[in-house]
């Protein structure tokens, strides 16, 4: 696509944005990708609409108010990215600018507080634990709250698992045949902490040291997919200091952080620390690529009766990363079980980080049509890769009273391990 962008008016991502609205030629395959556009049925609500919104903000010819209530309800989930038949990269111009547009936006006080409640809750795990305990005691009373803060009441769980601890140096079981460094993360350590002791128990069985960096951080990803660039450079920093070099790769366990991560030579480039996040990035794996990549796993042992596991696929996980194979593959090494595949698995669940709390409406129709093509597949336990998209589908579940558990891979295969 051609255009009048000046990339040196736009640092320091003028150059990216510039390069993915380039490649765009507008062809229209990322419509029927889009989530968004699926809902509202608008060429402005969809990928191929907003990227020309975009355009001509940064050609100066269109202003940023006009263009935000289009971007605003972007999921973020890049499933335009592998319908593109060009190849644009949707999310070296999203996240870039949302970060520019954040600096020049005007925000209503509600909307301040929302941002300001959820960006200083939950990527601090103490925190967003008393926030949520003390939110579960609010509840009763949510009919006097505004919507924006009613919505994160209704997203609470009703009960939060007992808090874990997990050891810096976790040894390898038998013959040690890699090292790697794992990021425990801050909402997933307080709402499903279990995620990590799986997580851990599956890489040890399995010869691999995991090192839990004691220094570690949020990732970053909430900040940077809501535009909060600074925020985000300054989690993004403190993991480069925090995790160690030394190790064969860094492992992620949440779609999320993993996407995240694998931004970092964009969040931080122009900064000091460019350099060292470019290196960064090519060590961030998520766990079932990483053990997938390993190979030559642990047998597990038989089984006495057949389980029929729903996957779904987390949209940072199979559009941001690649890797859908990989855990579909890791669960069927688990003797008696069947893969049950969901309908219209590039539709995004809903969740998207803090999507429920900025676009509610939206949000809640996704995931209801989630659940249903899950229930419709008639398992016995739903897996996927992201503590984001089990919240949500968890949510949706109870809302029609089903009782069907949701696990991440680590923990169906923890289990089976066990």
């Amino acid at each position: 696509m051609l255009h009048e962008i000046q990339p040196e008016k736009h640092p320091p991502l003028g150059d990216e944005m510039a390069s993915a609205i380039s490649t765009c030629v507008h062809c229209g395959f990322c419509l029927a990708a889009c989530p968004t556009y699926q809902e509202l049925g608008q060429e402005a609500d969809s990928p191929r609409g907003r990227i020309v919104l975009m355009k001509e903000v940064l050609e100066g010819k269109l202003a940023l108010e006009t263009a935000l209530p289009h971007i605003d309800p972007c999921l973020g989930c890049l499933a335009c990215e592998p319908a593109c038949p060009s190849g644009v990269p949707y999310r070296d111009l999203i996240s870039p600018f949302r970060a520019m547009a954040e600096e020049q936006r005007k925000r209503t006080l509600g909307e301040k507080l929302r941002r300001m409640i959820t960006q200083m809750t939950l990527p601090y795990p103490g925190r967003f634990a008393l926030a949520a305990r003390t939110g579960k005691m609010a509840k009763p009373f949510a009919f006097l709250l505004p919507p924006s803060l009613r919505v994160m009441l209704d997203l609470l769980p009703p009960s939060l698992p007992a808090k874990q601890r997990w050891d810096e140096i976790n040894p390898a079981v038998g013959e040690t045949r890699a090292r790697v460094a794992l990021l425990i993360g801050c909402a997933q350590s307080v709402l499903d902490p279990d995620i990590n002791s799986a997580t851990i128990d599956v890489l040890t069985r399995n010869g691999v040291e995991v090192v839990v960096p004691p220094s570690q951080g949020c990732c970053g990803a909430l900040s940077w997919h809501v535009g909060n660039h600074r925020s985000a450079q300054s989690f993004a920093a403190a993991n480069l200091d925090a995790f160690p070099t030394d190790v064969d790769a860094i492992i992620t366990n949440a779609a999320g952080c993993g996407s995240g991560m694998h931004e970092y030579h964009l969040i931080l480039k122009g900064t000091a620390d460019q350099a060292r996040a470019v290196e960064f990035c090519k060590k961030v794996h998520d766990v079932s690529a990483f053990l997938a990549r390993l190979g030559d796993l642990q047998p597990l042992p038989d089984r006495d009766r057949k389980l029929r596991v729903a996957y779904h696929d987390a949209c940072h996980l199979a559009n941001a990363q690649g890797v859908r194979i990989e855990p579909r593959n890791l669960l069927r090494m688990i003797p008696g079980v069947e893969i049950c595949e969901i309908a219209d698995p590039h539709l995004c669940c809903g969740s998207a980080g803090t999507y429920n709390i900025d676009q509610p409406e939206i949000a809640d129709s996704l995931g209801q049509q989630k659940v249903d093509n899950v229930v419709a597949t008639n398992p016995d336990v739903i897996a996927t890769g992201n503590i984001g998209c089990m919240t949500q589908l968890r949510t949706h579940l109870a809302k029609r009273g089903s009782s069907i558990p949701v696990r991440h891979t680590m923990q169906v295969l923890r289990d089976a391990y066990r």
